[in-house]
């Protein structure tokens, strides 16, 4: 799967939603709102190719190869 203009932040954030992780986790990990990570979310189901929530947008990451993101 190519980036799909993920940005940096993103991508780690999909990192943890692919893990099952809440936004609140997600927050507390990256010291950021829970907000933000919605926000974050957001984004990545809108980048992602007929994602309509949370869960489509991990599964279409993984079944396109994102099953360990990397974030150099």
């Amino acid at each position: 799967m190519k980036n799909q203009n993920y940005t940096e932040r993103e991508l780690e954030v999909l990192k943890y939603l692919m893990q099952g992780m809440t936004n609140k986790e997600i927050a507390e990990i990256l010291m950021i709102t829970h907000h933000t990570v919605k926000a974050h979310v957001a984004a990545i189901i809108r980048k992602s190719d007929g994602a309509k929530n949370r869960l489509d947008a991990a599964m279409i990451a993984n079944a396109k190869g994102f099953a360990n993101p990397r974030l150099d």
